[in-house]
């Protein structure tokens, strides 16, 4: 009889563990972001810790730092962490895959932001920007504002994005129409200021007379515009970008920077926040895939605009 309670006193006990467990890993959401060098991340993944911690939820912001092999290491370490939720923004869209799969393994849900993993079944909701009518829109401007003639420069971000080629590919699907626009160089700066600056000082050596800049974010806009600047040229260019990031909304009102795309990445961030608690609450019907509009800001229309967003 005595062993007998033992033992029952034993599997209560481990079933106590158990849920302990369970309750401890449900209670945390991990950030894991491409990159925090660049400040439209920086407020992505302090949007998405904000609101998970609003919603009781211990958080921790990791950095891949446009890294996948570090990316592996946030996954992992947030895996044995006993984190029950990953708030992701990927660096690749085929190589981030087998990380989301390594999560959903483990029982953890992935909720995406702003850029998408190449799988449907992986993660759990993927919440992005819709890159490809937002550059439609942006290559129609282009197009006004260059008079449907003129010599012009693409700069891309990452070309292991899809972000990267949705917005290629839309502004394009404009832009193509008109032949008396000619593109004369195209080149990745990674979706970073000072590879931006970079690329557009190496472009101008060999194109010192082109008229116009379409650029793959604001990071990689505002670098151009800093290169075109120093060559005496930057009244003569017209530099666009997309984001919607704090130095590009005052670029346009100094009339730096002729266009932005303006995407929502509070909406974004607060969607995979909200997601990843009903998830713990038990939903699992989510949308795969949701697209948040993005809207062009101009100098037209800058006044209605923050950083990051639309003034209320």
């Amino acid at each position: 009889m005595r062993r007998l309670t033992l033992l029952l006193l034993f599997m209560l006990a481990f079933a106590g563990c158990k849920d302990n467990s369970k309750s401890a890993k449900a209670k945390k959401v991990a950030v894991i972001v491409s990159t925090l060098n660049n400040p439209w991340f920086v407020f992505l993944a302090q949007t998405a810790s904000a609101q998970a911690k609003s919603l009781g939820y211990e958080t921790k912001i990791f950095d891949s730092q446009n890294n996948t092999a570090t990316e592996t290491d946030n996954f992992e370490n947030a895996i044995a962490a006993g984190y029950g939720a990953i708030l992701f923004n990927p660096t690749d869209a085929n190589g981030s895959v087998v990380n989301v799969n390594k999560a959903k393994a483990a029982g953890v849900a992935v909720f995406c932001m702003d850029r998408e993993v190449n799988s449907a079944t992986g993660p759990t909701s993927q919440i992005l920007s819709d890159s490809y009518s937002g550059c439609v829109n942006l290559g129609k401007y282009f197009v006004k504002q260059m008079r449907k003639k003129g010599k012009y420069v693409e700069i891309l971000g990452i070309v292991a994005d899809n972000n990267t080629w949705n917005r290629s590919k839309g502004f394009h699907s404009v832009v193509d129409y008109y032949p008396g626009l000619q593109m004369v160089a195209q080149q990745s700066a990674d979706f970073d200021r000072n590879k931006g600056l970079e690329v557009m000082e190496s472009i101008l050596q060999a194109h010192p007379d082109i008229d116009g800049v379409f650029c793959g974010n604001d990071a990689m806009a505002m670098g151009a515009y800093q290169a075109l600047a120093a060559a005496g040229k930057a009244n003569k260019v017209k530099v666009m970008g997309f984001d919607g990031a704090e130095d590009a909304i005052q670029g346009i009102k100094d009339g730096k920077i002729l266009a932005t795309a303006m995407q929502f990445p509070k909406v974004m961030a607060q969607t995979a926040a909200n997601y990843a608690d009903e998830y713990f609450k038990g939903k699992r019907d989510f949308p795969k895939k949701i697209q948040v509009g993005v809207e062009m800001v101009t100098g037209k229309n800058v006044s209605d605009y923050i950083a990051y967003g639309k003034k209320n």
